[in-house]
């Protein structure tokens, strides 16, 4: 067997409220190797009504016409309950920019950031969007709100992008011949607020150092035909298709969805730094392999049909 190991850091994620918050981070990667990738990145700000600002630092390049507000599928209450993994009471569009969910003993705005002005600045590396929370004042009616969207995961999609091998040639015809089946390892990180991984233009701002997130949770969703080490998890649940097939990112596989959950505290971490590491294990056939062996087939089998019309023609030359 053929094993190929691939490493990847995304380490460049950060958020921040100007304001009194303890804050949740929630990032769910919907994993497509056909190198489509999304992430639903959300934010949950309690004391959002003594905010000034929400940011949130992306470590690739994106424009505002790639952001999806998947806020506003939550009218459906199956993919609420999809989504928050219960059942919840939704007055929907309440105003211009909020709706309200209420779902576990608890009521929680949930901003529709397609109706906001919000700052989208590219940076060095990456790109900065900024939330004013003031403006929103008027329309909040709870101290907590979430800000959710979804966009392209680009850095991830990087962990499946094809890559050439230039090795000897020799060696590669080898490695066909002898190995059809390939393991493939993928080990991914991501990172959130660690100072020293992010752009001076991040780390010279002062509110980022004075932030108090408390909690960061990653999903990674994905197929079976994918392993996960889920060592780090605390729930593994396979999603409902019913449920979710609506809230699906598109050109995404809707049969075995599985959803891996980590989550990590800020007990013993006050600056609010986060790292989660995962890898992936995909064992498949080798298409390079099955290919050279019907060239060889087909060829053996031309090669022995000349020999035995040349073996047949002799005997008639010398009966």
């Amino acid at each position: 067997m053929s094993k190929k190991q691939k490493k990847f850091a995304d380490d460049g994620w950060a958020v921040w409220v100007d304001g009194d918050d303890v804050s949740t981070v929630y990032i769910n990667d919907w994993l497509n190797p056909k190198g489509r990738s999304y992430i639903d990145f959300a934010v949950r700000v309690r004391g959002v009504k003594s905010g000034k600002s929400l940011s949130v630092y992306v470590p690739f390049q994106l424009s505002k016409n790639e952001i999806e507000d998947v806020s506003l599928q939550f009218q459906d209450t199956k993919v609420l309950q999809a989504t928050f993994s219960a059942a919840c009471i939704v007055d929907f569009k309440k105003n211009a920019h909020t709706s309200e969910i209420a779902y576990n003993g608890k009521t929680i705005d949930i901003v529709h950031i397609s109706t906001l002005e919000y700052a989208l600045d590219l940076l060095s590396s990456g790109t900065l969007l900024r939330f004013e929370l003031e403006q929103l004042q008027q329309f909040l009616d709870n101290d907590e709100a979430y800000f959710i969207w979804r966009m392209p995961h680009k850095t991830l999609d990087e962990i499946f992008k094809s890559h050439v091998d230039v090795g000897n040639a020799m060696d590669r015809l080898m490695d066909l011949i002898t190995t059809p089946v390939v393991s493939e390892k993928f080990g991914y990180s991501i990172r959130i607020n660690e100072s020293r991984l992010l752009p001076e233009e991040i780390t010279r701002i002062g509110v980022f150092h004075r932030q108090k997130l408390k909690k960061a949770v990653i999903a990674i969703s994905m197929d079976e035909n994918y392993e996960l080490n889920d060592a780090g998890c605390y729930r593994i649940r396979r999603l409902e298709e019913n449920l979710y097939q609506a809230y699906l990112p598109s050109d995404y596989p809707r049969e075995d969805v599985i959803t891996y959950q980590w989550n990590q505290n800020r007990e013993h971490n006050f600056q609010g730094q986060f790292n989660f590491y995962y890898s992936i294990t995909r064992n498949s056939v080798s298409k390079g392999s099955m290919l050279l062996y019907m060239i060889l087939l087909l060829s053996i089998g031309v090669v022995g049909d000349i020999l035995s019309n040349a073996v047949q023609a002799l005997f008639r030359l010398f009966p």
